[in-house]
């Protein structure tokens, strides 16, 4: 006895929709894996950044090339292990309750980006010529990294230095009265040496 047209209709449905999973499934690109370089490179760079958190200044350094460059935008050029961890040492000196965490790293089999956080109170010894305030500061910032047979080979930092500026009292809080007015004199200095310029040249 024949089946009702409505049965076979929903049977091959059922089978068109059961091939048409598994040809997506089957289509689906597959996660390249990764290569040992690669996860060695963002082990080594975790690593780094442990031994940032702990303030252990020896392990930091040991992470470096001889010849490593540590480029921090804000602050300046540091070359050679010695040097790095001079910096850091002075970091922690300067405040000594930071708490240093990451986000997220990428990572290839030479380069490794970084994103972090560094919270802490600027209430020890003074940083950068700057005596400790002891306000609260709270940095986001992102690192590259090259990286070579687990040795640093070099490292370019950014983070918002005005924003540190401004936490750490150096500046005034961002749209505030003091702000409005520092912009206010630095605008009629700009006219007045427009002005100057303008009459000396005419």
């Amino acid at each position: 006895m024949a089946e009702p047209r409505s049965k076979q209709a929903a049977k091959t449905a059922t089978r068109s929709s059961a091939k048409g999973k598994s040809e997506g499934a089957a289509k689906k690109p597959a996660r390249p894996r990764r290569s040992a370089k690669s996860r060695a490179v963002e082990e080594h760079v975790r690593s780094y950044f442990d031994a940032i958190a702990r303030h252990d200044i020896d392990a930091v350094a040991s992470h470096w090339s001889p010849d490593g460059v540590e480029d921090i935008v804000p602050q300046g050029v540091y070359r050679g292990p010695e040097e790095i961890a001079g910096m850091f040492r002075d970091l922690v000196t300067s405040t000594p309750d930071l708490e240093t965490k990451v986000s997220r790293v990428v990572a290839d089999d030479r380069h490794a980006v970084v994103e972090w956080r560094m919270s802490g109170t600027f209430s020890g010894a003074p940083f950068m010529g700057l005596e400790p305030t002891g306000k609260r500061m709270e940095l986001r910032g992102l690192d590259i990294f090259e990286v070579e047979d687990q040795k640093i080979l070099s490292n370019t930092a950014y983070y918002d230095g005005a924003s540190f500026a401004r936490q750490i009292g150096m500046l005034p809080a961002q749209d505030s009265g003091a702000e409005r007015a520092m912009k206010s004199a630095f605008n009629a200095v700009t006219r007045a040496r427009r002005a100057v310029n303008e009459r000396m040249n005419g």
